[in-house]
């Protein structure tokens, strides 16, 4: 059975509720004086930053200490890698120093650091720990006890079972902080936080049509060759929200779906791939159009899971986008290309977009409403488009024009010779001659065999 999703999206960015948080003081596009003026966007905080980390600081927690000394494991493993040094050089340190004075006291209640016997020859008291005269001598023999050095000079006798006990209660608790240190260093060092440092997410999303229906996109990558297995991504809406009875939340979260329900969000990152969401009557975002979002104040977080494949460990990759980075009427540039043996996938075209003549500006609800439609039939294969020009234009220099006119496939000269002067030709060009200039159909998919 299917689960049952509560719609939630239907109260959002209505006019009523936009008059509810202007009685808060939030931004309603009139000042005190009842005089209107232009909309303008407020400045807002992240809540979760470009590199993924939670802008959030926590106040006023009680018992504090407490809270984090009863789970030292997890403490120590978030805890810097200078701080978590200094504390367990720190804890060896105190460890040493306490043994070595108990040492010390022990030997000196026994009468080891005494002077030699009267009459000037030696003492015929036998000591408690063989050459510890001073305290000095009791911290060599500390440090060479739990470290299990051993030179051979300094050891303990039968004479003082006080001592024995010493050396054994200090032999435990070196094990104890040594397994304790190296458990820490693994665990933090296994971690798959820094995994998330090559998952790459795209400066900006974009708004633009995909079959025939607004949508909101994103691009993802991953910089490694290893996978990232089981990798599913997830999207939520951020922003003020003011409920019926009054309730003001100032991070109200909302889904974004990016293909749940038919398993579109769980992904084969080998390449960049573009996240879609199609903005419908459940998307918070079905009221916006390119007008209301340079006025909107809200923010989208993107977050990206997956399996590390060398370690198992499951890893989280986040990013944002304001209101401000969402660009409307756009598209990505592409970044895989088909060569001759593979495929070739170039980043320095990752965060790259460009401008979609013909995109509407109405939000969706809008087209919706009028019965619009944005494309009324499927372009032919031989449609021009930007991905075209832009094969055209990474062709290799060192290709002769017999080779063009093969890959283009029997096109004549004519045609080849306006094909090649769109190369320099601005977007407004291609437009004009997009619906003039017949074209075969031709895959576009090779970057060098064009």
């Amino acid at each position: 059975m299917g689960s049952v999703r509560v719609n939630r999206y239907s109260i959002v960015s209505t006019e009523e509720d936009g008059h509810k948080v202007s009685a808060l003081g939030s931004m309603n596009g009139h000042s005190r004086n009842g005089k209107g003026h232009a909309p303008r966007r407020k400045h807002r905080n992240r809540f979760v930053k470009k590199n993924g980390q939670c802008n959030v600081y926590f106040a006023n927690l009680s018992n504090k200490s407490q809270r984090y000394m009863a789970d030292i494991f997890t403490t120590c493993v978030d805890t810097r890698w200078r701080y978590m040094l200094m504390i367990f050089s720190a804890a060896f340190l105190v460890s040493w120093l306490f043994f070595g004075f108990l040492f010390w006291c022990i030997a000196f209640f026994h009468g080891d650091l005494n002077a030699p016997a009267v009459g000037g020859g030696p003492s015929l008291l036998k000591p408690c720990i063989m050459h510890v005269n001073s305290f000095l001598g009791a911290f060599l023999f500390s440090v060479e006890t739990q470290t299990t050095i051993g030179y051979g000079f300094r050891c303990v006798t039968e004479e003082c079972p006080l001592a024995i006990m010493a050396v054994v209660v200090q032999s435990i608790v070196g094990c104890v902080i040594d397994s304790f240190m190296i458990g820490t260093i693994m665990a933090k060092m296994a971690r798959p936080k820094k995994r998330a440092q090559t998952l790459l997410f795209s400066h900006h999303a974009v708004i633009s049509v995909r079959d025939g229906k607004l949508c909101l996109m994103w691009r993802v990558g991953n910089l490694r060759r290893s996978h990232i297995v089981e990798a599913h991504v997830r999207a939520q809406l951020i922003k003020p929200y003011m409920t019926e009875e009054g309730e003001y939340l100032p991070l109200d979260q909302r889904d974004l779906n990016v293909g749940y329900d038919v398993g579109l969000d769980r992904i084969f990152l080998v390449s960049p791939i573009i996240i879609v969401h199609e903005i419908d009557e459940e998307s918070p975002l079905y009221g916006i159009g390119k007008e209301e979002l340079e006025t909107e104040n809200f923010e989208i977080v993107v977050i990206l899971e997956g399996m590390v494949e060398a370690t198992a460990m499951t890893t989280q990759a986040r990013s944002s986008y304001l209101a401000s980075e969402i660009l409307w009427g756009h598209r990505f540039e592409p970044v895989v290309f088909e060569e001759k043996n593979h495929y070739k996938v170039d980043y320095s075209r990752f965060h790259k977009t460009y401008e979609v003549a013909g995109t509407p500006c109405c939000s969706a609800r809008e087209l919706q409403e009028s019965k619009m439609t944005i494309l009324p039939s499927p372009p032919p294969p031989s449609a021009f488009c930007y991905e075209n020009e832009l094969a055209l234009v990474s062709q290799d220099e060192d290709e002769d024009d017999d080779e063009v006119g093969v890959a283009l496939g029997g096109s004549t000269k004519e045609e080849g010779g306006v094909i090649q002067m769109m190369d320099f030709g601005s977007h407004l060009d291609l437009e004009r001659l997009q619906a003039t200039l017949p074209l075969d159909t031709i895959s576009y998919r090779r970057e060098s065999a064009i």
